[in-house]
């Protein structure tokens, strides 16, 4: 496989059968058919690279993105791109050398250590022998917005309802009261996906509580709490209980807590209702036994940044039937445990629909029965080592367990 930015504007950059987009973007087929209309639900990382891909393929597509613009909300921390998904697909869309220009390769800078404040493992590079480099989120969608036209974002659209229209397809409705036809739907909605249930009765199970705080302009406000995380992530590992910190390209310091415990302990704790000085000393409850070194990453965290979700997971080798009207990508898909693989597994979801659709003549069941057998196998994978390493992370002798499988 030859994955150079180069190569695909030669060979991949065009389509040379299907649909192809002409006069301003109205598609249609050699027969003179109309062209599909093709709806992707969700603006995420998946839901951009397959629209970007599609276009890029001459073949018109539509994203509604529930957000108003691109920086509506928080984006999270950094994603470590892998060379055969999140880095295959970015070489796709001829973004390598805009990748590179925006990527951190220090971000790849580990330390793993135990409750005592231990390291008990550091994976850091060689500087140029790094092979998943580190890249904001926010920066990474800027990055794949420039492979969608603008007229191809529909901002403000969050799905409410899909019916199925008796001549095939479906229409969306949203919830500022605006239709959307569509003949096939493209779930990128993440784990709690609108669509699909069309598909599947799987629902996600509960793993874990995360909560995630910020240092912002760690390097200047606590400097001495941006030396200890380094250049790159740290990871304290005890049982039932994680304490991390990630530094992001925009010097900002995220810090993480995660807790084995039930789906109801967040509203159980009603950090909402504490003050800030009251939220900080129920964190520090959960870390009693830990170094002071690293709890002292919960007292340089900004007033009042705590977040907090549950990490859920759907049950690993999820599959559906077939059906050429709809599919999905992405965590709408395979939600596996947030343990690096979810981003790049969405981009390569992306990559390979779109290349199925556009290699498909006009048969979309085709494209996405191939498209769909290919990632059902893949997840089922990889969803079973996550789950591994997850179950890993929160062990009892998780730092020792982590840091010879990073070692």
């Amino acid at each position: 496989m030859n994955t150079s930015s180069e190569s695909h504007e030669r060979d991949g950059g065009n389509a040379t059968d299907g649909w192809k987009a002409r006069d301003g973007g109205n598609a249609t087929d050699t027969g003179g058919r109309g062209s599909p209309r093709i709806a992707v639900v969700g603006g995420g990382i998946g839901g951009l690279v397959v629209a970007g891909m599609l276009h890029r393929h001459g073949i018109a597509a539509t994203v509604y993105e529930r957000d108003r613009a691109l920086d509506a909300r928080g984006h999270g921390g950094t994603l470590d791109l892998h060379p055969g998904s999140g880095q295959r697909a970015l070489a796709e869309l001829g973004l390598t050398e805009a990748f590179r220009a925006e990527a951190r390769p220090e971000g790849e800078n580990l330390r793993i250590l135990d409750p005592a404040g231990r390291t008990l493992g550091h994976h850091a590079p060689e500087p140029g022998s790094g092979t998943r480099p580190e890249i904001d989120r926010g920066v990474l969608r800027k990055l794949l917005l420039t492979r969608v036209p603008e007229t191809a974002m529909s901002w403000g659209r969050r799905l409410t309802g899909v019916e199925e229209l008796p001549s095939g397809g479906h229409r969306l409705a949203f919830a500022d009261g605006g239709l959307a036809d569509c003949d096939l739907l493209i779930g990128a909605d993440g784990g709690r996906s609108r669509v699909r249930p069309l598909l599947t009765d799987a629902r996600p199970a509960h793993l874990s509580a995360y909560l995630q705080l910020t240092i912002t302009d760690a390097d200047r406000r606590s400097p001495g709490t941006a030396a200890f995380v380094g250049p790159g992530s740290l990871m304290a590992l005890g049982d039932n209980r994680n304490l991390g910190a990630q530094r992001s390209g925009d010097g900002t310091i995220r810090v993480s807590v995660t807790v084995r415990t039930d789906a109801g302990w967040l509203d159980r704790q009603r950090f909402a209702d504490l003050t800030w000085e009251e939220t900080v000393a129920r964190l520090h409850g959960l870390f009693a036994d830990w170094d002071p070194g690293l709890t002292g990453l919960i007292d340089a965290c900004d007033a009042g940044s705590l977040v907090g979700r549950n990490i859920e997971a759907l049950p690993v080798g999820t599959r559906w039937p077939s059906r050429p009207d709809v599919t999905l990508l992405g965590d709408a898909a395979h939600l596996m445990p947030p343990v690096g693989e979810g981003a790049n597994q969405a981009m390569l979801d992306g990559v390979l629909l779109a290349r199925a659709i556009a290699g498909s003549g006009d048969d979309l069941g085709a494209a996405v029965a191939a498209y769909e057998s290919e990632m059902f196998d893949r997840a089922a994978s990889i969803g079973a080592e996550s789950a591994r390493l997850e179950s890993m992370g929160l062990a009892p002798d998780a730092a020792e367990r982590m840091a010879a499988f990073f070692g």
